[in-house]
């Protein structure tokens, strides 16, 4: 029987040792718990804020922006085009992001080309150059970060002798 108290003992601690743990443990649980919670609460009420309190700006489409962002495209063959059409832009406060040439240089008439949705930055474009609305035309491409596209055509002469 001296074996038996000592099993008891034994027994006995690995008990208190296993309620220790599982209390550690069952503590750890209730505080992950109650952070999860928190947490959930915490982006709940940020999303219904956001929506309450989201303003959203209107753009007035019929007015030409402050600041028209165009890319000036080559599509008659002439080499500079591009070029002699961008310092004039650019001199009447236009900013030419991007020159280069078009796929083709079988453009018969200069096109200017918006981009956004606001038909009103393609129309300043082509009033600063004296070109015919009739060749403003709309192509939205939100992949697109630029106002409008112009493409030089073959009519590019008589577009910069309008100019001078």
């Amino acid at each position: 029987m001296k074996g038996k108290p000592q099993q008891d003992v034994s027994v006995k601690k690995a008990d208190a040792k296993n309620s220790v743990s599982n209390l550690f443990l069952n503590i750890i649980i209730v505080f992950l718990a109650v952070v999860v919670a928190f947490l959930s609460y915490s982006l709940v009420t940020k999303f219904k804020t956001n929506r309450a309190n989201k303003i959203i700006p209107v753009e007035n489409k019929s007015l030409p922006a402050a600041i028209i962002q165009l890319e000036v495209l080559n599509g008659c063959g002439v080499a500079g085009a591009a070029d002699k059409i961008t310092d004039y832009l650019r001199k009447n406060h236009v900013d030419v992001v991007q020159t280069g040439n078009y796929m083709s240089f079988e453009i018969d008439k200069t096109l200017v080309i918006d981009r956004t949705g606001n038909k009103a930055n393609a129309d300043k474009v082509a009033d600063i150059l004296g070109i015919e609305h009739k060749n403003v035309i709309q192509q939205i491409n939100e992949d697109y970060f630029l106002d409008v596209s112009l493409v030089i055509g073959k009519d590019y002469n008589q577009l910069i002798n309008n100019l001078k």
